[in-house]
């Protein structure tokens, strides 16, 4: 990787809305672009809003359809690498919660939610696959959410390479700081064991389905350390340069490294131990 800026974005978005959360992409996308960003990571469902109601169906649409290949627009005409989220048309009646990657080529890739939280699962349909996506010099993976909470995740994206990890939330019913100090709990965590950045943005304010958001965004180096944070109850954007030095004195450091001496011959179990919760 190398030296990267990044932005993050805490934006409203009303549910069914699609072509006014549109809007608000491209103009954060042409901000983050004035700052000579490279990326833009925007939260979980976006363009459609977040429900936990069983009728969000009509809102999904296939990928690449109308809004991916408007999302490809925005990151093409403003030269950006844009993380978007929204529904997706499934297999069957459910959709999946999906994020999908743009930049000025087209479609980088697609991203499923793949662990729903427990008002979820009846509602989507969960992803199957750990992917991670490159853009230039630049590896990185993306987890929604719930997902946060499940480490392996983090170990399989990092063992395929990543340099940073964006995590779009949309998690709602605390106020700014006490989410701040939630994700203060487990996030560095991520970065540090793994020897990545991390970018973390929530959606915030009322959605019109009778949830509200509390607006925070949170970067770490990979030693776990804050670069920049927000947490209120406005729309905000922050941006930052993520350094390659920083990466590689992480990954130099012997007594840090902790990916170059794992023992994968002890984990075995991790997969065949029955989940309790299923």
């Amino acid at each position: 990787m190398k030296d990267l800026t990044v932005a993050a974005v805490s934006m409203q978005s009303l549910f069914g809305d699609m072509e006014a959360n549109l809007k608000k992409v491209d103009g954060y996308a042409a901000a983050a672009a004035a700052r000579n960003a490279d990326m833009v990571c925007f939260p979980e469902l976006t363009l459609t809003g977040y429900s936990i109601r069983d009728d969000v169906g009509p809102y999904a649409e296939t990928i690449p359809g109308p809004s991916s290949r408007r999302i490809v627009e925005i990151a093409r005409k403003h030269g950006i690498v844009v993380l978007v989220g929204m529904l997706e048309k499934g297999k069957g009646e459910r959709p999946y919660i999906s994020h999908v990657i743009a930049d000025p080529s087209g479609i980088v890739g697609v991203y499923r939610k793949t662990h729903l939280s427990p008002m979820e699962r009846d509602i989507y349909e969960q992803g199957h696959d750990v992917a991670v996506f490159t853009c230039g010099d630049t590896t990185f993976g993306i987890q929604l959410c719930y997902e946060s909470h499940f480490p392996e995740l983090s170990t399989l994206m990092s063992l395929q390479g990543i340099d940073i990890l964006f995590l779009p939330f949309a998690s709602p019913n605390r106020d700014p700081d006490k989410k701040r100090a939630s994700w203060l709990r487990m996030l560095p965590a991520r970065a540090y064991d793994n020897g990545v950045f991390l970018v973390a943005c929530n959606q915030t304010g009322e959605n019109g389905r009778g949830l509200s958001f509390p607006g925070v965004m949170i970067m770490l180096d990979p030693s776990g350390k804050e670069i920049s944070h927000y947490a209120g109850h406005d729309e905000h954007m922050i941006v930052e340069e993520l350094l390659q030095g920083d990466l590689d004195r992480a990954r130099d450091n012997r007594m840090q490294a902790f990916m170059n001496y794992r023992r994968p011959e002890l984990y075995v179990k991790l997969s065949s131990v029955a989940d309790k919760g299923t």
